[in-house]
């Protein structure tokens, strides 16, 4: 397809032009690329001074493997320079292949195998098909290739192509070819669609050409005519399932080129194009009207971008790599030329790039694909033609094959609010919006200005495309991507298609913000109860529903620049929020919300939520029971809308857990926090539990423990732990360590419970034992009783962030006694363990360490913010235990690359780290230790 250029299906005199390529349209000179003369004469050379067909065809490889050398370094030697000129260096890789195979073509049929009067049969065509039929190779495309014969291959084409072959494929090219008759082709092409759109694209290189024009002929009569509809539903079929398999648009790790809104989606419709009105480059449907001027500007845009990308991703690579992932994109946006801006890496810019591209490809698409439905060319099915119920539409607006499109576009224009009116009128009656309506409104948006914005109508029809129909997703998608959103929200198109680098979010901002909208629609229609308990019946009650849209809407507006981007969009919601009609209250509720839309899950992710003052801070922060109902929504609906995977009982419990004790708290009083109330509470509970125990065990269990212990562990654990110390002291070995694995499957992990007589360094080697056995840790308890033993609680997951299969659980408690009784030392097994996958390595954390003495009453929060890698917990909890540093919990929260390990700690005399001298040394230590770390794992 390439951007304008001769087509497969050219007469002979436009197919010898384009099989001699045009000089003009490459990278470089055409003598750069492949000197001919040069290698003619080194050809001549060794064919007289070669004395058989092997001398010579090895020669014919060196000379060429010289020749293929040089011109591959002068491509790409020229692309570095002109980094975005896709368009000349596809045809300058498709010049050099085609060189070549008409060298071994040549070398074989007059020297190798000469034959000085062929049959009729005795004929052979070489074609190119696939990709490198239409002309566009990357660095490393396949060089696919049709030998065509009269009849059944004869023993001189056998010699011929076999020979042809092994000069190819010792010049390393990934030849994919085939041998067969014209009859072979026809019959093949009628089953095989793959094979139909190989033909369909068939250029002739080299050898009997009268041949090659015949099977032009037979394709276009015997193949191709009256089966329009049904190719075109093959290949929309075929699209669906890449799309499916790919998954979408947004996804921050794309395929170039199978991705949805990548280059196949391109080459698709290229090929229908070329099916149904045998065109010979795209350029041609505009004065069809398929296309308008603007629009075929935009696809040779899309298109020669994709192809950049894809061949940077080939030449970075050495092969024919499609997937753009985090460390190639890093490479890619350097050998294009992006630089960092204010607020956002290179990476970032390049991506937000790419997505708008993508994005674009889907619209001109979905034009596309109208337009044949108009043709008729691709119909609904007729029983759902027939039975399909519709609203009547109101005045202004038609129905065209099943969509909404405008009547009369000048009256339509005439009134500037009915941008926005259409959208409310595709939701109001459920029909999809017609390519055409949606050109006419692209064309315009310049209509949206201050006056519209500030139009009470248009407010009205905006906040109720979000709070009226049930469906805000389908509005606010389609808006954003015909730039309507942006026109209406000026302050939202920074955001559109930015991508954030990072592991954690799956989804560009944009969209990331249109999930979050989509959960928070999914809780309001009841699908999410099961789900979603407290989400749901948070909805059920009164909330003002206004304020939750507005506050999702804006809540990431303020990401790309240097400043916090909840400070900054909370002083953007501040002026938007009223210019959308919201009054006073909500406007601050709104601003309130963006502002603090991170509070609750770092709250809930960072911090020990058991600990009274935790629940006081958070309480005094949010103030109402409102708010924190308004903020418990948001945070559910945020965390979800990251990604596919993000969202799971564990963040679910923490939250619940969070949000019950700041109710409570907000409307019983502070006092009901009070650690002596619920640890009477947690001790009853445990009497209770174990009605079967002795008073004297009972009382020596409820006696031994510290407040801290009964506060931050739930019944379960209680329980556990009051048998493990049971059998401890009934074994009477004072050595002795009890270890029980069990799935939690209220929280997604399993509970890791240790206890043991107390010594220093025990949090560390536990830590360390996890860590070989590939437990990721989730959270961490560690109290010591009033008798001298110690029980640790860890919460561990697997690699995929699930709890481990019971059938692991004997072997990892092996594994974990063997560490704890020193068979295994884990700072040695580590060392071949933690090493970051290269994908991953290209991820920047700076490491921020700080000390917080405010956010607990009794223990030194330190938190440890940096990048995320196996083991690291272990080298941080040893080096805090080296440093006579007691661990009394840890809680730990990762963000994909990034890890957020927070201490709650005492010193050895049981005080806070109040000096300033003492914190910086300990911040010195973690640093050291995290750099160590970083080194060994990137070795």
């Amino acid at each position: 397809m390439t951007l304008p250029h001769k087509a497969s299906l050219a007469p002979d005199s436009e197919r010898l032009a384009l099989a001699t390529a045009s000089k003009d349209d490459l990278i470089c000179s055409a003598d750069e690329i492949f000197d001919s003369v040069f290698v003619d004469a080194r050809l001549s050379d060794a064919i007289k001074n070669s004395s058989d067909n092997a001398t010579l065809r090895a020669e014919t490889v060196r000379i060429l493997r010289d020749a293929q050398k040089a011109g591959r370094e002068a491509i790409s030697d020229s692309f570095s320079q002109r980094p975005f000129d896709a368009r000349p260096l596809t045809h300058s890789y498709t010049y050099l292949t085609d060189q070549m195979v008409r060298t071994a073509m040549r070398v074989a049929t007059e020297h190798l195998h000469p034959l000085a009067n062929p049959t009729r049969g005795e004929k052979i065509a070489v074609l190119a098909v696939g990709g490198y039929g239409r002309g566009e190779m990357a660095p490393s495309s396949d060089v696919d290739l049709l030998f065509l014969t009269p009849y059944k291959i004869t023993a001189w084409a056998e010699s011929v192509i076999e020979s042809m072959l092994y000069i190819l494929w010792d010049l390393r090219l990934k030849v994919g070819h085939s041998s067969r008759t014209i009859k072979d082709c026809l019959r093949l092409g009628a089953d095989d669609f793959t094979i139909r759109t190989a033909m369909l694209e068939q250029r002739y290189l080299v050898g009997d050409q009268t041949l090659a024009q015949e099977l032009e002929e037979h394709l276009k009569s015997e193949l191709f005519k009256g089966t329009e509809r049904e190719f075109i539903e093959a290949k929309l079929k075929e699209r669906d399932e890449r799309h499916l398999k790919q998954g979408e648009r947004y996804m921050v790790e794309p395929n170039v080129k199978e991705g949805k809104g990548g280059l196949r989606d391109l080459q698709s419709l290229y090929w229908i194009a070329k099916y149904i009105y045998s065109v010979k480059d795209v350029a041609e449907l505009v004065p069809m009207g398929l296309f308008t001027p603007e629009e075929f500007g935009e696809f040779v845009q899309a298109e020669e971008f994709l192809w950049a990308v894809r061949s940077h991703l080939h030449l970075v690579t050495g092969r024919a790599t499609e997937q753009l992932t985090f460390d190639l994109q890093v490479e890619v946006a350097d050998r294009m030329g992006y630089e960092d801006r204010a607020g956002r890496r290179a990476v970032e810019v390049f991506m937000q790039r790419y997505f708008r591209e993508a994005t674009r490809v889907g619209e001109l698409t979905r034009i596309f694909l109208t337009k044949l439905e108009a043709s008729h060319m691709k119909g609904a099915p007729l029983l759902e033609r027939i039975f399909r119920r519709r609203r009547r539409i109101k005045a202004g607006y038609r129905v065209v094959h099943g969509r909404l499109d405008i009547a009369d576009p000048d009256k339509f224009l005439s009134d500037k609010v009915n941008l926005l009116r259409l959208f409310e009128e595709g939701l109001r009656t459920g029909m999809l919006i017609h390519p055409d309506a949606m050109r006419l409104v692209t064309a315009n948006l310049n209509l949206i200005d201050e006056d519209t914005r500030n139009d009470k109508e248009a407010r009205r029809i905006f906040l109720d495309l979000m709070l009226k129909h049930g469906n805000p997703e389908r509005a606010l998608r389609r808006m954003n991507e015909l730039g309507v959103l942006s026109a209406f929200l000026p302050e939202f198109e920074h955001i559109v298609a930015m991508m954030q680098f990072n592991m954690y979010h799956s989804y560009t901002v944009d969209e990331h913000t249109i999930q979050c909208i989509v959960n928070l629609a999914q809780i309001e229609r009841g699908e999410l109860i099961e789900e979603l308990p407290l989400a749901s019946s948070i909805l059920e009650r009164s909330v003002n529903r206004k304020v939750l849209y507005v506050a999702l809407l804006l809540h990431d507006i303020g990401k790309g620049r240097p400043e916090d981007h909840s400070i900054l969009g909370a002083q953007i919601a501040r002026k938007v929020a009223p210019r959308l009609g919201l009054n006073k209250a909500d406007s601050e509720t709104v601003e309130w919300l963006v502002r603090y839309h991170l509070l609750m899950s770092d709250m809930a992710q960072k911090r020990d939520i058991s600990d009274p003052r935790t629940i006081r801070d958070f309480a005094k922060a949010v103030e109402t029971v409102k708010r924190l109902d308004l903020l418990t929504v948001l945070t559910v609906c945020d965390i979800r809308g990251v990604g596919p995977n993000t969202w799971n009982n564990w963040k679910a419990t923490l939250l619940r857990a969070l949000h019950a004790d700041t109710k409570r708290a907000l409307e019983s009083g502070m006092e009901v926090l009070n650690r002596a109330n619920r640890g009477a509470e947690a001790k009853k509970q445990l009497r209770a539990e174990l009605e079967n125990w002795s008073k004297a065990d009972l009382k020596t269990e409820t006696g031994r423990h510290y407040d801290p212990y009964w506060q931050g562990l739930n019944l379960a654990t209680h329980v556990e732990f009051a048998e493990m110390l049971k059998s401890l002291e009934d074994s009477g070995d004072p050595a002795a360590v009890e270890i029980r694995l069990h799935p939690d499957e209220d929280r997604d992990a399993t509970r890791a419970c240790f206890a043991m007589g107390d010594h220093p360094g025990i949090f560390s080697r536990i830590a360390g034992a996890l860590a070989l056995v590939g437990a990721n840790v989730v959270d961490a308890r560690s109290y010591t009783t009033k008798d001298g033993y110690v029980t640790d609680a860890f919460w561990i997951q697997d690699a995929e962030g699930h709890p481990f299969e019971a059938s692991r659980l004997p072997r990892l408690t092996q594994m974990i006694h063997k560490t704890l009784k020193g068979e295994v030392v884990a700072r040695d097994a580590l060392k071949s363990r933690d090493k970051i996958k290269k994908r991953e390595r290209a991820f920047n954390v700076p490491t921020h360490v700080t000390f917080d003495n405010e956010g607990s009453e009794i223990y030194t929060i330190i938190e440890v913010d940096t990048r995320d890698r196996p083991g690291l917990l272990y080298d941080l909890a040893r080096t805090l235990a080296a440093a006579n540093v007691y661990i009394a919990n840890a809680v730990i929260a990762t963000y994909g690359e990034q890890v957020v390990d927070t201490f709650y700690v005492k010193d050895m005399f049981g005080l806070k780290y109040h000096s300033e001298a003492k914190q910086r040394g300990l911040e010195a230590k973690l640093r050291n230790a995290i750099a160590e770390g970083a080194e060994r794992a990137a070795s």
